[in-house]
Parts: structure tokens; C-alpha cells; sequence
């Protein structure tokens, strides 16, 4: 029993300290908390759908379940939220090889490097599950369904809908939750991008990101933004996989 408790201490200690530099440093269009302040093993996430993208406006919720030998194990990802896509399972649960322990599976099409290792985090988790909903992997599906239509609305350039107009009627769908939760959904991408999430410091360590996101900066290289890190539209979803 020793070994386990060794194992709670030391994931426990990487999960605060993820934490913080999540609270520090948010990801854009992610806030995060603790389902409960006694447990670090099971965190809540709000994602904001990034705009000029068919997820715009959406407020989708999940869940991020915690082992307690994390980070040699991965966690596990579930959506709350109804979501129709060709990597989430019907009872929300996110299919994404960063999630997969790295075994070496030939079946999987999976390259070993592209599975979970100690080195990723939840950072690098959530950046992945935002390209996924951009760039579903239609490989392996999970929602074989939702796949199928996907393809059909990739290959014939957008001109079959449905899977379009599904995402779009779950967005919408995801209104009275935001309104429920009192959260305001960024629509543009000045307020996705700002970081809205940090309460301010006094050592002045967060006098970089106001400068960098001041509103006239944003608006005058709206283009040329893909440096910091936030979401641009221009290199999703155009290459055909």
C-alpha cells in the first residue's frame, strides 16, 4: 500500500501545480475548476466554442478524471454537453489518441508517439480537444454516425449540411446552460482571447498580457495573431485528411 500512497502524493502535487499554471495562464477558451474543492482528481471544464467557427457562441461543458498514478496514466475526457461528432462517443466520452495509454497497439493506427506520455498535460489535452472539434479524425470513430455525415459534408465542400446544422442547433441548444451558470460566451475573438479568468496581480507580472491584449493591438492585426497562441481559423479544417 505504500506505493499508492506514494503515487496519490506525488499526482496530487502535479495536479495543483498544473492548476495554478492554468489559473495563471489560462488556455483560451477554457475556464476550469474543481468539482469540489477537497478532490483534485476530478476537474470541471467550460469550453467556449472559438469563433468563425461553426462551434462559435457554444458553451460546452466536461469533465477530466484524474488517475492517481497521473501523469504516468492518462485521464479521461467526457463532454456533459450532448456533442455530435465523429470522435465522442454517445455518452460523451472523448476518443483521442493523446488519451490512450502508450501500448503498442498496430490495430489502433495509432503511432505510439501520438499517445499519451508523461510529458503531456492538461494543457496540452485541451489545445487537442479544440482541433478535434475543428479536425474530427474520422479513422476510428466513435460516433460512426456522426462520422459518416461528417464526411459527407467535408467531401462535398459544404454543400450537404446536416452535420453542420446539427452543431449549429446544439450551440444554440447550449444558450440556457450559459445563462443557467451566469457566463457570458465570447462571440469575437478579442474576447476569446483575452484572458479574462486572471485576477490581477500586484507584482506586475501581468502588465505583458494587458499590453499584449490591449483591444486596439487585436484590432489592427486581427490576421496576424496566430503567433500568440490563440485560435486562428485560417489553418483548421481546409486540408482534406
Amino acid at each position: 500500500m505504500a506505493q499508492h500512497g506514494h503515487h496519490v502524493a506525488s499526482s496530487q502535487k502535479a495536479l495543483m501545480l498544473e492548476m495554478k499554471s492554468l489559473q495563471e495562464e489560462p488556455v483560451e477558451g477554457f475556464k476550469i475548476t474543481l468539482v469540489d474543492e477537497s478532490d483534485m482528481y476530478n476537474w470541471e471544464v467550460a469550453i467556449f466554442g472559438p469563433p468563425s467557427t461553426h462551434y462559435e457562441g457554444g458553451y460546452f461543458k466536461a469533465r477530466i478524471k484524474f488517475p492517481v498514478d497521473y501523469p504516468y496514466s492518462p485521464p479521461a475526457f467526457r463532454f456533459l454537453t450532448k456533442m455530435w461528432h465523429p470522435n465522442i462517443y454517445e455518452n460523451g466520452d472523448v476518443c483521442i489518441s493523446i488519451l490512450h495509454p502508450p501500448v503498442d497497439d498496430p490495430q489502433s493506427g495509432e503511432l505510439p508517439s501520438e499517445r499519451w506520455n508523461p510529458t503531456q498535460n492538461v494543457r496540452t489535452i485541451l489545445l487537442s480537444v479544440i482541433s478535434l472539434l475543428n479536425e474530427p479524425n474520422t479513422f476510428s470513430p466513435a460516433n460512426v454516425d456522426a462520422s459518416v455525415m461528417y464526411r459527407k459534408w467535408r467531401d462535398s465542400k459544404g454543400k450537404d449540411r446536416e452535420y453542420i446544422e446539427i452543431i449549429r442547433k446544439q450551440v444554440l441548444s447550449t444558450k440556457a446552460d450559459a445563462e443557467r451558470d451566469g457566463v457570458k460566451v465570447p462571440t469575437t475573438l478579442d474576447e476569446y482571447c483575452v484572458r479574462t479568468q486572471v485576477p490581477p496581480t500586484d507584482d506586475g507580472s501581468n502588465l505583458l498580457y494587458d499590453d499584449y491584449y490591449d483591444d486596439e493591438v487585436l484590432d489592427e492585426d486581427e490576421e496576424e495573431d496566430s503567433d500568440n497562441g490563440c485560435y486562428n481559423e485560417d489553418d483548421s479544417g481546409t486540408e482534406d485528411s
